[in-house]
């Protein structure tokens, strides 16, 4: 069980708690993925699931992630992360940015137990970003409900609920519901016909154009896909503010990314 403070939780700490979690392991314990236990779910929830998680993979409580690629911060500067994602806790990308390509900005994103915040410092040493409170906690709750996809044995849950339109010959649009660090999240997926994941989108909570926070359109674009440990994940994304609008490309993409690897407990 996690007991300190969020800014103190360290990476291999939330992935160490995947496996002593007694709520996840009520959640999710020993169970396998067994394709015949979603015959009450629509066509396209079952065809995304069966598609994402292989026949007697082990539902995991957590993915810990290696990635590179760049984010936009006035322009684009590369970076390299890892991250892990517990179903219980929450999640902690910590990343080296290198600004003018040789100034390294190390720091951390996280929400952990309810709590988010985030830090970011010169060689590790100077504070260039650090913020916390609320709106930082529940915008952080957002990008946990989003990037539920890179562990989908969370949507096995019971208490995921779903709404689909089908087609065998289009791509089909997906809606799944649940809750997540206590905010419910309405998370709209478009698969193809074999149920691969093209795009994500849902409300979060942020402020994109330095306004007051609200709720607003924050989706990605799948490019890849790669398979992990019986998880077939995406790997290569285009995500930001603004999903669906023609702001999207001009304004809100912030983030690219590739996945490396990925484990999971």
């Amino acid at each position: 069980m996690i007991t300190h403070k969020t800014k103190e939780v360290s990476l291999d700490e939330l992935w160490e708690s995947a496996s002593i979690s007694d709520c996840a392991s009520r959640t999710l314990g020993d169970r396998i993925f067994n394709p015949e236990s979603l015959a009450n779910l629509p066509e396209t929830a079952r065809r995304y699931l069966e598609h994402a998680i292989a026949p007697e993979t082990k539902l995991a409580a957590a993915v810990r992630l290696k990635m590179h690629g760049e984010i936009k911060l006035k322009k684009w500067i590369p970076f390299t992360a890892e991250q892990v994602i517990c179903l219980e806790h929450g999640l902690i990308w910590s990343a080296t940015a290198w600004m003018n390509g040789f100034l390294p900005i190390i720091g951390s994103d996280r929400v952990i137990d309810g709590s988010g915040a985030m830090q970011w410092k010169i060689l590790g040493l100077f504070p260039v970003m650090t913020a916390d409170g609320n709106d930082i906690t529940r915008s952080a709750i957002g990008r946990l409900q989003a990037e539920s996809m890179w562990l989908p044995s969370v949507l096995c849950d019971n208490e995921v609920s779903w709404t689909s339109s089908s087609s065998l010959e289009l791509d089909s649009n997906l809606h799944s519901s649940f809750v997540v660090q206590g905010d419910r999240a309405e998370l709209d997926f478009t698969i193809d016909r074999s149920g691969r994941l093209k795009t994500f989108k849902l409300p979060r909570w942020g402020n994109p154009d330095g306004a007051e926070f609200r709720e607003m359109d924050f989706g990605g674009i799948v490019e890849e896909e790669g398979t992990f440990c019986g998880y077939t994940i995406p790997t290569r994304l285009r995500v930001g503010w603004y999903f669906g609008t023609e702001r999207f490309e001009s304004e809100g993409e912030f983030f690219r990314c590739t996945i490396d690897d990925a484990i999971y407990r």
